[in-house]
């Protein structure tokens, strides 16, 4: 049927009047966010059903293949024998960050018997719109983006192809991007009679690396020709890659600012989360702006609180160690060892809560353990695309254990990169169940692993690695703000104003404890946000502008210079005096570049929350073919002029804020250091 009003339901099951305008961002009736959760139909006959129709009386096709649910409260239609088609996406379901999810079926119209798959987690915004695709992006996309993209795809390939679904990473369209994140619309069966390789792979992919940015292309038409021209292993390729990758990210700044607190909550009688960085940490601590830790402790006081605790500090001396590790490499070490270095480490601490546990012969219930989530900040040493010798690859690798969760958020969206260890997911991993019914079972959420309840090697670890190109906020969180969609529905309100310099991120952390208090309320919470910048327009301070008959005196020069070079030669005592000049301008830039070095530097302390003094940029200045003694005397007084605002500035940031300035000073060489820092 074709609909004539566009309506949506309130999720609210007390709502005595739930219908509402599609579009409207809470129920009028009952103040409920109101769910806008847009699906993509599949198959080909999904895409036969006109926009503007009604499918069983629920569904609004929007768009071809892009359905509304206008009563997203209800759970969708799920058969009690679950098709072959859809066992695939449960059994992918840890892939959930790049692949869609089944959400039920749907009856196709004029009473055809076949059930149309209707999938979620899809690549569509809040609005209905479907993500552009890779080759719609590709040339927008920066150098390290778009090395990042194939090393996603790489990513999946193994796993896709274990259950012959390889096809999928083939078809152009089916490839759509969020950003950073590669994420695919379905899943396509590999035909019987196909047996593809890495070879078909690199065939798609070289009509997209003609046209990458000049720094990687090179690299990768020699990747891609491998592919195509050799039966090369996956392992190789991921090597070749993933330098690359690390290459191309390390061309970029990166400055880290991290916050973190735990809360009691206003109904319970201790607090058994606990986290890094808190309230109480050193912030000079090396450690600090690397590692950030959750965790929610289970088995009460003297249980779960002691369980959380241990955790971090023991996590703090395993991360400490790896980073000196880290430090002391000359190469770069591989992605899979240092995820399993951070298993390994994961394993010891739950050993060491199962050891304390039998210690104090607790069983079953009264065993102490605690959920986990832990991001750590490698910084390894890598020679960039354009050559030079960079100290971050800006890698961030994650792991969880239990349901404290993990995003990653931006000005334009927020994706929860972690999954949760509850029965729903197991129910759905072991293709046992679609994620919508195993949530109405009554222990959907109870916890199938933590830190602590049993032997390690029990234990199912998964460690992640990110790389940070863009300007974003790692939240980690306990269920306490989690639950109910909470960071969902709020993140646009407590992370932009971050992004956007208009508050703390201290401030923003405490904010959202005090929505998780408000609106869940009756479990601790705890919350660590990591503001992650690689933007460098840190790096571009204001110009002061010359005046304009300086300007003005400079052009016509320049132009009465240009003539006077075809009327005679320059005597060999004239052309000496440029080159000394020259040199002198030489040695300015360098000098000007090393300020902006240690400008790079000072950002990595400076609260970005704080009203900082204006810092004068050094531009390098390029005279063409000084010809006169007067050209010489007008560059000094140039060069006067800057470097006149650049101490005025500096003098101005002391008086302002010294205990930052003083800061600054500390980390330069101890040479430099005795003129920077007042009274010596």
């Amino acid at each position: 049927m074709i609909s004539t009003q566009l309506i949506i339901f309130c999720i609210n099951p007390r709502c005595n009047s739930p219908i509402n305008p599609m579009g409207d961002s809470v129920c009028a009736n009952c103040q409920t966010p109101l769910v806008h959760r847009y699906l993509w139909a599949t198959g080909s006959l999904s895409a036969q059903i006109p926009p503007g129709t009604k499918v069983a009386d629920r569904y609004e096709v929007i768009k071809q293949q892009i359905w509304l649910d206008t009563q997203p409260g209800l759970p969708p239609d799920i058969p009690e024998e679950l098709s072959t088609e859809v066992i695939p996406y449960l059994r992918l379901y840890q892939e959930r960050l790049h692949l869609p999810q089944a959400y039920g079926f749907a009856s196709n119209l004029d009473g055809d018997t076949t059930d149309i798959l209707l999938l979620e987690n899809v690549p569509i915004d809040k609005t209905g719109n479907i993500y552009p695709t890779i080759v719609e992006a590709w040339e927008q996309a920066t150098a390290v983006r778009q090395v990042y993209w194939l090393w996603q795809i790489l990513q999946l390939w193994k796993p896709l192809s274990e259950l012959g679904l390889s096809h999928s990473l083939l078809v152009i369209d089916n490839l759509r991007v969020e950003g950073w994140c590669v994420r695919l619309l379905e899943l396509y069966q590999t035909p019987a009679d196909e047996k593809l390789s890495l070879q078909n792979l690199g065939e798609c992919w070289q009509f997209w690396v003609v046209s990458a940015k000049a720094s990687v292309a090179k690299g990768l038409q020699n990747i891609v020709q491998e592919m195509c021209e050799t039966e090369i292993e996956l392992e190789a390729i991921n090597i070749q890659l993933n330098h690359l990758l690390l290459a191309a990210a390390a061309e970029l700044p990166l400055v880290l600012k991290v916050a973190g607190s735990t809360d009691i909550g206003p109904i319970m009688a201790q607090n058994e989360d606990a986290c890094y960085p808190n309230a109480l940490s050193d912030l000079d601590e090396p450690l600090l702006r690397h590692l950030s830790i959750v965790c929610d402790g289970i088995g009460g006081h003297e249980g779960g609180e002691v369980a959380s605790k241990l955790t971090v500090q023991s996590v703090k001396l395993q991360i400490r160690a790896l980073l000196a590790e880290v430090t002391q490499q000359t190469g770069l070490l591989p992605p899979e060892l240092l995820q399993e270095q951070l298993e390994a480490s994961l394993r010891v601490i739950n050993n060491l809560i199962c050891a304390r546990n039998d210690q104090q012969k607790r069983q079953g219930r009264e065993r102490m353990a605690t959920t986990i989530v832990m991001a750590v900040q490698i910084p390894q040493r890598v020679q960039t695309s354009t050559g030079w010798q960079s100290n971050n690859t800006h890698e961030l690798y994650l792991a969880n254990v239990g349901d404290s969760r993990a995003y990653w958020i931006t000005r334009n969206y927020c994706q929860l990169l972690t999954v949760d260890d509850d029965v729903a997911t197991r129910e759905v991993r072991l293709a046992k169940s679609l994620y919508r019914k195993a949530l109405v079972r009554p222990d959907a959420s109870a916890l199938t692993q933590a830190l602590g309840t049993r032997d390690s090697e029990s234990l199912r670890l998964k460690v992640q690695r990110f790389i940070v190109e863009e300007d974003g906020i790692l939240l980690l969180c306990s269920d306490g703000l989690s639950d109910n969609n909470w960071v969902e529905q709020s993140w646009q309100d407590y992370a932009i104003p971050v992004l956007t310099a208009q508050m703390t991120v201290e401030d923003a952390v405490h904010n959202w404890i005090n929505l998780a208090n408000e609106k869940n309320g009756r479990d601790n919470t705890s919350v660590v946000l990591t503001y992650c910048r690689v933007s460098p327009e840190y790096l571009v301070p204001v110009t002061p502008a010359l005046p304009q008959e300086i300007i003005e005196a400079e052009i016509q020069e320049e132009e009465q210079a240009e003539r006077e070079e075809e009327e005679q030669a320059e005597r060999e005592e004239e052309e000496q005096a440029e080159r000394g000049e020259e040199e002198e301008l030489i040695s300015f830039t360098d000098s000007s570049e090393t300020l902006l070095d240690l400008d790079l530097g000072l950002d990595l302390d400076l609260d970005l929350s704080e009203e900082t003094p204006f810092i004068p940029e050094i531009r390098p200045t390029f005279i063409t073919k000084p010809k006169r003694d007067k050209r010489l005397l007008r560059l000094w007084e140039v060069l006067a002029l800057l470097v006149g605002g650049t101490s005025l500035g500096l003098f101005a940031w002391w008086q302002i804020n010294p205990q930052r300035f003083q800061q600054m000073c500390r980390q330069l060489p101890q040479g430099v250091e005795q003129f920077c820092l007042p009274g010596r």
